[in-house]
């Protein structure tokens, strides 16, 4: 069985994709401590690390076959506003970990997880170059998860590498978008009278009863206003930002919900708070998603 480490691994949606790819994570570190009491629920059979990564001792690392790897995006996203200068340097100097992973346990393959803006950082060519010092092939997929069987429209970066042999190419399964309200529990929930709103949230109701009638979600700062029921949802970020209005009430999308719109089985275990888990959600790589490219990675 292949052995996967899994480095900034939040509550666990990269190991989910490796487990249902049948794949053994045997470690995983993040360093926000709720994000991996989570994990060790789901995955207990899992060594577990609480810890800064750029001050790891990757050395220490279990030998593995496979790396996964998801360092901070916030340094590289466009929503990310203004750019606040020490902070976002040192959001995206968490990707020298995959580096100093890779050098310390040479595993066979990698996939690292971002977002697109990750191909244009400026320190990007010195990444790439690292990597190919290493001797690592490697091959950058960009993925929209509503594409491809998951009801959110999630743009992200799927960068692939295999040790001294060059990868075999791959492609994904294309399917018919997967329209919101599949996966909302229409009709259930605590609705508030939609009157007495901010004026932005007012205009917004009225624009999305004249497009689309009685029902249909509203989206809070990004890309705000009404939006189809009949699209997939938006990017689900790591605040509440998302509100279903039906008729003169509404109220705002819940966890369960969410969870559609990650793929998360039933099974798999969140805090319970809700707060919390729209923040963990938020922060989660789509676990069938990575699935299938570890898949095409390691056959």
């Amino acid at each position: 069985m292949i052995r996967v480490v899994d480095l900034f691994a939040g509550a666990g949606g990269s190991s989910l994709g490796a487990h249902l790819a049948g794949c053994q994570v045997v470690f995983a570190a993040n360093h926000w401590a709720q994000a991996v009491a989570v994990h060790a629920q789901n995955f207990p059979g899992t060594v577990h690390a609480c810890q800064d990564l750029r001050q790891f001792d990757f050395a220490s690392l279990p030998d593995h076959d496979l790396l996964l790897a998801s360092p901070a995006c916030q340094g590289h996203a466009r929503a990310r506003g203004k750019d606040r200068g020490p902070v976002h340097d040192a959001s995206r100097s968490t990707a020298w970990a995959v580096i100093d992973a890779l050098e310390a346990k040479r595993p066979r393959w990698f996939v690292v997880e971002n977002v697109p803006e990750f191909l244009k950082w400026t320190l990007y060519p010195t990444f790439a170059d690292a990597l190919t010092r290493l001797g690592y092939w490697f091959d950058p997929m960009i993925v929209n998860a509503a594409e491809h069987g998951v009801c959110q429209t999630r743009v992200r970066l799927y960068l692939r590498g295999q040790r001294r042999t060059m990868l075999r190419p791959m492609s994904l399964i294309r399917h018919s978008p997967i329209p919101v309200r599949s996966i909302l529990d229409l009709g259930k929930g605590t609705f508030r009278p939609t009157v007495g709103r901010a004026t932005k949230t007012m205009e917004w109701i009225r624009a999305g009863r004249e497009r689309f009638g009685a029902k249909f979600l509203l989206a809070y700062y990004g890309q705000g206003g009404p939006k189809s029921l009949d699209q997939p949802l938006n990017t689900v970020t790591t605040r509440d930002r998302f509100a279903l209005v039906e008729g003169d009430g509404m109220r705002m999308v819940q966890v369960p919900e969410l969870r559609r719109a990650f793929a998360l089985p039933d099974w798999y275990r969140l805090t319970g708070q809700h707060k919390l888990d729209v923040h963990l959600l938020g922060n989660s790589v789509i676990s069938t998603i990575m699935a299938m490219i570890i898949k095409g990675t390691v056959s």
